[in-house]
């Protein structure tokens, strides 16, 4: 092994039917650095991570781990734990129905009795000394899905690891949570612990890392000190190509120079539901794009969902094109035109055991009624259709739709919506935990559908998406409105004010 590397992988190979996942791999992590992994989604990210943590067999390669004289084939999860691999993933792995210290310490103990006062005992510990508001006899799902991910966290640190990996441990936490971990990073780093930190935000990586290694379809593109790699080169490098700017994404005919003389096409008076967001008025122009936006928690994904009727509406009323509606289900909004990509794919947008073309056609099929099934010739042609015009990366439309990446997982269930032709469309953290390039994607999508004349409500956790995405955005806080920014105030210090400012904030 390379001096002061804990972990080395050489010439790494790993194919699935009709995939090269990962061609040709090297990789080094060194004791005591933050390492980012990058690459888009489909780069082999994951791929290589659950190679490293013995949840795939590598087809070809050797692993070398500090303190193994030689080549180690890590065949489990288990194994990867005992030699000192821990890994918190993207998509939480507990179990909500266990108290908090029993998801900490859950596998870890030997023999059938258990200590449950010293567990108890040990996890407040640990909580305290990381600042998790939790205790530790509290159940996992009274907690937030912010504080289910940094008892993750918890859990991997206390295995006294040398290598931990982190999969987009921040995309559920706001800027003081991420702020934490990151002092927590920070400490493990002196002490020598090596850290592969996976994030699709490039401003972690500049705040946090010491080295880039970037990945690109399942091939090493390079490792770089952090210092050598400015921003511009490191996305050019994930996606192969020069990116335009960003900023450019907006198209000279914007929906703001049209926007007076279009018609209102949804509004809302005093809409209310039970997940606990104060009544609160809203209306969309045809080919608007608008967007909610305030903190983790403010009550942006409550609103969407009322409008939807996901949630149970108690309060409030409803018009489509100047006509009063009901949407008191799903199924409601939806013949009316209006459609609604969540905010968490794993739970609520994909079928995983589905086919690709299966997850497509499924809002279409439920508006026709199961008793008028879609031809499976007209399946196939739709689904094609969609995976050519949204450049799905998939081996074909029968694959299972849980092998495919998270960002074309994101791009079948908007395939899904399109192929409503809604009137409306509402995208809740379209672009979360999905890479640069298919960000941009969906972004131009979204500016493209709006000058055709559809309507689109977006949401991000990301301000500058939606300064680049919205012409007019609609302010939270407390899961209340505090107020309504567009044209020249349409900055991120004028989202920062309102939301600190609030109700006195005019």
């Amino acid at each position: 092994m390379k001096d002061n590397a804990v972990l080395e992988l050489h010439n790494i190979n790993k194919s699935f039917p009709g995939v090269r996942a990962l061609q040709g791999v090297d990789f080094t992590l060194r004791k005591g650095e933050i390492h980012a992994l990058m690459g888009e989604n489909g780069a082999g990210k994951s791929t290589l991570i659950k190679v490293i943590t013995g949840v795939y067999e590598k087809d070809e390669g050797e692993i070398f781990l500090e303190g193994h004289s030689s080549a180690i084939n890590i065949h489990s999860p288990q194994h990867a734990q005992d030699v000192g691999i821990s890994t918190v993933y993207q998509e939480i792995t507990l179990c909500p129905n266990l108290t908090v210290a029993e998801n900490m310490y859950i596998g870890r103990t030997k023999g059938a009795i258990q200590n449950w006062k010293k567990m108890n005992e040990d996890a407040d510990k640990i909580l305290k000394s990381l600042d998790i508001p939790a205790k530790a006899n509290q159940q996992l799902a009274s907690c937030s899905l912010a504080v289910q991910q940094m008892v993750a966290i918890a859990r991997a640190v206390d295995m006294e690891c040398k290598v931990l990996i982190l999969d987009e441990p921040t995309s559920s936490l706001d800027d003081n949570e991420v702020q934490k971990l990151f002092g927590l990073m920070r400490d493990l780093k002196k002490k020598g612990v090596g850290i592969i930190f996976v994030t699709h935000f490039l401003d972690q990586v500049y705040e946090v890392c010491d080295r880039i290694t970037v990945l690109r379809d399942g091939k090493l593109v390079g490792e770089y000190e952090i210092a050598d790699l400015p921003r511009v080169e490191l996305v050019s490098k994930m996606l192969g190509k020069e990116l335009d700017d960003l900023s450019d994404i907006k198209t000279e005919a914007g929906v703001d120079d049209k926007e007076d003389a279009s018609e209102v096409v949804f509004e809302a008076e005093g809409l209310q539901s039970d997940a606990g967001i104060k009544p609160f008025d809203f209306y969309i122009k045809k080919g608007e794009v608008n967007g909610f936006t305030g903190l983790l928690g403010s009550g942006r994904s409550e609103c969407v969902r009322a409008i939807f009727g996901a949630d149970r509406v108690i309060g409030g009323t409803v018009k489509k094109n100047g006509k009063t509606i009901k949407i008191n289900k799903p199924i409601d909004a939806m013949r009316n035109g209006i459609a609604y990509l969540p905010e968490d794919r794993k739970v609520d947008g994909i079928i995983g055991d589905l086919s690709v073309r299966d997850n497509i056609i499924l809002a279409s099929q439920v508006l026709r009624g199961f008793f008028k099934p879609i031809s499976k010739a007209k399946a196939y042609k739709l689904a094609e259709e969609y995976i050519d015009m949204l450049d799905i990366k998939t081996a074909s439309a029968d694959t299972p739709i849980k092998s495919l990446s998270g960002g074309n997982q994101q791009k079948v269930i908007l395939a899904r919506w399109l192929l409503m032709h809604p009137e409306y469309l509402i995208l809740d953290e379209p672009t979360r935990g999905i890479d640069v390039g298919t960000k941009v994607d969906i972004q131009k999508l979204v500016l493209k559908l709006a000058s055709e004349g559809m309507s689109v409500t977006f949401i991000s956790s990301e301000t500058d998406e939606m300064l680049r995405t919205c012409s007019r955005l609609v302010v939270m806080r407390d899961r209340k409105v505090v107020g309504e920014l567009k044209g020249d105030e349409l900055t991120q210090s004028g989202i920062m004010k309102t939301i600190a400012g609030g109700d006195n904030n005019e």
